[in-house]
C-alpha cells in the first residue's frame, strides 16, 4: 500500500492542529479549579480540548488511505510547533538540547518517508 500525499497532508495539519490544542491546555490550566462550573467555563480549556478533537478527526481521514507506520510518526512533528508556540507564547527557553531533539524528530520523519520507497 502507497501512501498518498494527501494522506501525509491531513496528518500533518493534524499535528498543526494539536500542538494548538496543547497551548490551549496549558494556558486554560492556569485557571483550572476542580469543581463542574469552573471546568465548564474555562473557554482557553475548552479551546485546547476541542483543538484536540478537531485534530483526531485530520488523523483518522488521514490514516484511512494509508500507512499507518508511516503516517503515525508524523504526528510527532506537533512537538516542533508545540515548542515554537511555547516560546512565542509562553516564553520558555528553547536549549541547545531541545533544538536537537527536535532536529532528531525531523530527521526521523524523513528517513521513515525515505523508507517507503
Amino acid at each position: 500500500m502507497n501512501t498518498p500525499l494527501s494522506s501525509i497532508a491531513w496528518v500533518s495539519v493534524g499535528s498543526f492542529i494539536g500542538s494548538l490544542g496543547a497551548v490551549g491546555l496549558k494556558a486554560g490550566a492556569k485557571h483550572v479549579e476542580m469543581n463542574l462550573r469552573a471546568l465548564l467555563t474555562n473557554w482557553k480549556l475548552a479551546l485546547g480540548l476541542a483543538l484536540y478533537l478537531i485534530s483526531t478527526v485530520f488523523f483518522i481521514k488521514g490514516i484511512a488511505h494509508g500507512e499507518i507506520s508511516i503516517l503515525f510518526p508524523l504526528v510527532s512533528l506537533g512537538y516542533i510547533w508545540t515548542a515554537i508556540w511555547s516560546k512565542l507564547f509562553f516564553g520558555e527557553s528553547m536549549t541547545t538540547a531541545k533544538f536537537a531533539g527536535l532536529a532528531l524528530i525531523l530527521v526521523g520523519c524523513v528517513l521513515l518517508g525515505l523508507g517507503k520507497r
